[in-house]
């Protein structure tokens, strides 16, 4: 199993309300936390693209701070989680000229993840009017397919389709080397991994919950990747799963970080937004708030597997839990709310003790698929 990254410019109002530098520190920092996650072993760093999403997600040109992360590490793949390609937010031939753009600074590091957007509030704002959520669907299906043609074609053949077209052009630049990057698709439900899947593209699994959930949704992937008619030059397959971490020296001293860090408000916030998620049991209406994490939170947490915490031993432990679930990558989500001394100690302490004694494999995933195409 491989290690990742995951940022995306968490702001909490309790971090601007007395710090007028909040944002910028937020987004310079979680810079910082990449760097280091490149110097500890990791083998992914995936930046978000959201917009209007006040508090949860400030980070919404991703690919100018991809661009800047390209030049600022030296081995790490750096992701879109997502690049959204629907017509209406960024015409997709823009997107396939940021992603082989982005390949060349990368020198071939770039991983390409897709996705329709995090819910209404998102949505709407760029298509005011829709009344049903899926209708990001269509547009994706009618676009997913094209990028590669877009990178592979010396002229492209242009595209005539319902929301967008484009007359036979030169998409320039081509991608780094041969083929084109992996690609990704963010799934919020079981039936998207399935979807995913048969078209060849690896999942973003930012909904999954816990290690329970995660074996039977891996289990139906990697039985229908199999018959899969890959959109790309390649199959990607590749399940990356997302989850909290907090490693310290001490179990006492990790769980006492987890309590500080305000992680009930980063939950709240991720279904205010991301409405188009199933919404779990005793999940409030925003702006209701979970309640505060007491230590004894905490604990059940750990032990339900919906977060991981604890020492280096522990931690070990419980990432060995999702690799024999079946995930093909871990990925961190380590929010603002904790300081950065905590976060950096986190990466570092992760990356000496339990990064080495699971992936042993020096070869990225995607790049032996890359370069078996």
């Amino acid at each position: 199993m491989e290690f990742g990254l995951f940022v995306q410019g968490y702001v909490p109002a309790a971090r601007a309300e007395v710090d007028p530098e909040a944002e910028h520190k937020a987004l310079i920092e979680e810079t910082e936390y990449v760097i280091q996650a490149d110097k500890s072993g990791f083998k992914y760093a995936w930046a978000s693209e959201h917009h209007f999403l006040e508090e949860y997600s400030h980070l919404s040109a991703n690919d100018v701070y991809l661009g800047y992360l390209a030049h600022a590490t030296e081995r790490i793949h750096l992701g879109s989680g997502i690049f959204n390609p629907l017509a209406p937010v960024n015409h997709p031939v823009k997107v396939a000229e940021k992603v082989a753009m982005l390949d060349h600074l990368s020198e071939g590091r770039f991983e390409f993840g897709s996705g329709r957007g995090a819910g209404s509030h998102e949505i709407l704002g760029f298509m005011p009017g829709v009344t049903d959520m899926n209708h990001t669907k269509e547009l994706w299906e009618e676009t997913i397919a094209e990028f590669p043609k877009m990178w592979l074609q010396d002229e492209y053949v242009g595209f005539q389709g319902k929301h967008w077209s484009l007359p036979p052009r030169k998409i320039l630049p081509k991608p780094y080397g041969k083929s084109h990057p992996a690609m990704w698709y963010a799934a919020g439900s079981p039936s998207s991994y399935a979807m995913a899947a048969r078209k060849g593209l690896g999942v973003l699994g930012f909904s999954v919950q816990k290690v329970s959930d995660m074996e039977w949704v891996v289990d139906s992937y990697k039985t229908a990747v199999k018959d899969a008619e890959p959109v790309g030059g390649f199959v990607n397959d590749n399940v990356m799963v997302t989850s909290t971490a907090i490693c310290a020296e001490t179990h006492a001293k990790a769980v006492e970080i987890a309590v500080g860090g305000g992680l009930n408000y980063l939950q709240s916030l991720l279904f205010r937004y991301h409405d188009t998620f199933p919404r779990p049991e005793g999940i409030p209406e925003w702006p209701e708030l979970l309640p505060e994490y007491s230590e004894e939170i905490i604990e059940l947490l750990i032990a339900e597997e919906l977060m991981i915490c604890g020492d280096p031993d522990e931690v070990l432990r419980q990432c060995r839990r999702w690799e024999q679930a079946g995930a093909d990558q871990l990925s961190f989500g380590l929010p603002i709310g904790i300081s950065r001394e905590d976060t950096m100690n986190s990466i570092r302490l992760i990356g000496e003790h339990v990064i080495p004694k699971i992936d042993t494999d020096p070869v990225h995933r995607t790049s032996r698929f890359r370069a078996a195409a």
